[in-house]
């Protein structure tokens, strides 16, 4: 379970204690030509259809929101099943459900594909009304600021004002992050989980090897594929390089060492050999079955691009108008977005007399460790919600 939390699970939904049981995606469609969102870069757009899942009920007042932003490679389908023979759970449904952290019985927590996604929301695989054809690279350049925008509008949607809280991690993290700087008033507190206000120069060289890998396969066609073979074994090695930053040397090691894959011995050779190595195929594979190559590109530059503190002059401008209440969660062994670039956020925070909690859990998961590490969030996670209402 890596990147986006997706695990096989051998059970069906039926018969998993703790299940929001089996859910059904939503649509939403708006922004017709000329009435779509303004982009960050300037440009309006629209149509967009956002995908979309509901877990638990809406209140009467609708005041029990809870809206989860999902990761990079993550999707709307956050908990429960698609059906009841379904053996994949949602990417985070040990956090979302009855009596778990984020409770269904108390909260309406809302998941949204993001915008530039290939989940459902309008994204560069998407058809193109104008052309009748995927819009492949003709797809605007967009930024997480661009995917909150297309959020809010669900929310204003479903005639929801105030949200109960908006979380996420990673990609996430950084999403519930500008959702506070944004739209203040719009939500009562924020959860963000091993993310950062800007990506490392570490970071951007990671996910420019990866578009690199896709760019550089012979199926790319300057991203027009859709008529042929996609860029299979590009994709497949972009996330191969992506899972090792979600890893760390600890939990590797701990996975791997250096065992061997169905060999007694070295063979001497150049085919895969070590288990770990197997590994990173397999889950190269399984990715292409599931993600277009053009969100790729996309979905990692509009994480590029992102620079809070760069776009208001330092961190604690950015802030400075934050209304909500905030828990920020690192690990200790995440060396994609290190405990040191959440404590940015939170000091930023502090020296504006802004109401946050800051936990650092020891770890030895990496990055990968806010879908694993559910034990020890949920008590943290359910109390901080729950001191909202007190």
């Amino acid at each position: 379970m890596h990147g986006d939390g997706r695990k096989p699970n051998h059970t069906a939904s039926a018969e998993r204690p703790g299940s929001i049981g089996v859910v059904s995606p939503r649509e939403y469609t708006f922004g017709a030509p000329g009435a779509g969102i303004l982009l960050e870069n300037g440009a309006e757009f629209g149509p967009i259809t956002v995908r979309y899942e509901l877990y638990g009920r809406l209140n009467a007042d609708r005041s029990n929101a809870i809206l989860v932003t999902h990761a990079f490679s993550g999707d709307a389908h956050a908990a429960g099943y698609h059906s009841p023979s379904d053996h994949h759970a949602g990417w985070w449904d040990s956090m979302i459900g009855p009596g778990k952290a984020f409770d269904t019985d108390r909260y309406c927590v809302i998941c949204s594909n993001v915008l530039g996604g290939c989940r459902g929301t309008t994204g560069p695989g998407s058809i193109n009304p104008e052309t009748g054809k995927p819009y492949g690279l003709s797809f605007p350049v967009i930024t997480i600021d661009d995917m909150v925008k297309v959020q809010l509008a669900l929310i204003d949607h479903l005639g929801i004002e105030q949200l109960h809280a908006v979380a996420g991690g990673s990609m996430g993290g950084m999403q519930a992050l500008e959702w506070a700087v944004r739209y203040p008033e719009r939500m009562r507190s924020v959860i963000i989980m091993a993310a950062t206000s800007r990506l490392s120069a570490q970071a951007i060289a990671f996910n420019a090897v990866g578009r690199n890998a896709i760019i550089s396969d012979e199926f790319w066609n300057g991203g027009d594929y859709y008529d042929g073979p996609p860029p299979a074994r590009g994709l497949a090695i972009a996330r191969m390089v992506g899972h090792i930053t979600y890893l760390s040397e600890q939990a590797m090691g701990m996975k791997f060492g250096r065992r061997l894959q169905e060999r007694a011995s070295f063979g001497f050779d150049f085919e895969d050999q070590f288990q770990v190595e197997s590994y990173l195929e397999h889950q190269g594979g399984k990715f292409v079955d599931r993600f277009d190559a053009n969100s790729y590109i996309y979905l990692s530059k509009a994480m590029d691009y992102y620079d809070l503190g760069g776009r208001f002059n330092g961190l604690e401008h950015a802030v400075a108008g934050c209304r909500s209440k905030f828990l920020v969660v690192s690990f200790s062994s995440d060396w994609l977005y290190p405990p040191y670039q959440s404590k940015e956020i939170v000091f930023a925070m502090m020296r504006q007399g802004i109401d946050v909690s800051y936990v650092e859990l020891e770890s030895p998961y990496g990055h990968d460790s806010f879908f694993l590490e559910i034990e020890r969030q949920t008590p943290l996670v359910a109390s901080f919600l729950e001191g909202l209402n007190e």
